[in-house]
């Protein structure tokens, strides 16, 4: 597996990672058992850049990763975040938390989940509009102090809430939804601000939430309690719209000889040498799909192509359901 630097002067990291919500949360009935062998398969593979989250569950997600890497540690780059709050009865209902003693409590209970004395590289889940990020960060980097996280992030934040943060303590990677059929970190300038702050900008959900694959062909592909049936994207005139771009996805592919989303994959992998996609997946075979993609090489002409059937912007719906979007920092 390639690797690549997080950011100007950070540490090196698979070229493409493996995230792991999906394993334990929003898509889904899961199979805990293949899970574990995917993440152990992706070690072996060499892709070492694990993404998880105290939210995705809430919480079991951590743990099923814990037992995946037991053993095995010194291979990851273990990734988490914290600062989205679940109520388990009401899993709908989430707030945001930033405040300094909840980042110190949600640290230790995430190293707890996960088995380790460390955490790699520690986001904050979401800005929390009601506390300053100085303070959040200067908790985080209290951590960094203490041995207990190595490197800090930030999730889904705006080019002006990163340059504050980066004042406070180095900021390794900012991870942002990024793909074909969502370029906000272009349009909002969260790119430039990375690259201008020597930031690596991680990006999920780079195939679209599995869209960008080919394989959804309808809404009940998804199972009932699929986070995408409630996703604008995935509902009515959107979906059909969508659809259509996809399709001219799989054409380009199928002349350059790969699948629609080894191309995708391979897009965000040509925006910039620091853009590290973590795609996720629940299967050892769709891994090795993916992995596959990190040797497709696009020329100026292929970009130019994909740019020509599938524009910024051309992607129809909103990327959350309207209460989500509102969590965004932009």
């Amino acid at each position: 597996m390639q690797t690549r630097t997080l950011g100007r002067n950070g540490p090196q990291v698979s070229a493409i990672g493996l995230g792991c919500m999906g394993m334990s949360a929003f898509y889904g009935a899961h199979d805990d058992a293949e899970s574990i062998a995917t993440i152990r398969h992706a070690l072996d593979r060499g892709v070492n850049f694990l993404d998880t989250a105290d939210m995705y569950g809430p919480h079991t997600n951590e743990i099923l990763v814990g037992k995946a890497i037991a053993g095995r540690r010194r291979e990851v780059f273990l990734a988490t975040k914290f600062g989205i709050v679940v109520d388990p009865a009401q899993p709908q209902v989430r707030s945001i938390n930033g405040r300094p003693e909840y980042v110190k409590s949600a640290c230790e209970a995430s190293l707890k989940r996960l088995g380790v004395d460390h955490i790699d590289l520690y986001y904050q889940h979401r800005v929390d509009a009601n506390v300053a990020i100085e303070e959040t960060v200067g908790a985080m980097a209290t951590l960094v102090a203490q041995g207990k996280v190595r490197y800090l992030g930030l999730s889904e934040a705006s080019a002006q809430t990163l340059e504050r943060a980066s004042r406070v303590h180095a900021i390794t990677a900012l991870q942002s939804e990024y793909s074909l059929w969502t370029r906000d970190p272009e349009g909002t300038g969260m790119l430039d601000a990375c690259r201008r702050l020597g930031v690596g900008l991680v990006a999920y959900s780079p195939l679209g939430r599995g869209f960008l694959t080919g394989a959804i062909r309808c809404v009940d592909d998804f199972d009932a309690d699929d986070f995408r049936r409630g996703n604008p994207r995935f509902q009515g005139a959107n979906f059909a719209r969508n659809l259509e771009l996809v399709d001219k996805v799989t054409a380009l592919a199928a002349d350059k000889g790969c699948t629609p989303a080894q191309l995708a994959l391979a897009w965000v992998l040509a925006r910039d040498p620091h853009v590290v996609p973590i795609p996720g997946t629940r299967r050892r075979a769709a891994l090795e799909e993916n992995i596959a993609a990190a040797d497709v090489q696009l020329t100026s002409a292929d970009l130019a192509a994909i740019d020509a059937v599938f524009p910024p912007d051309a992607a129809a719906g909103a990327r959350y359901p309207d209460a989500a979007m509102k969590l965004l920092n932009r």
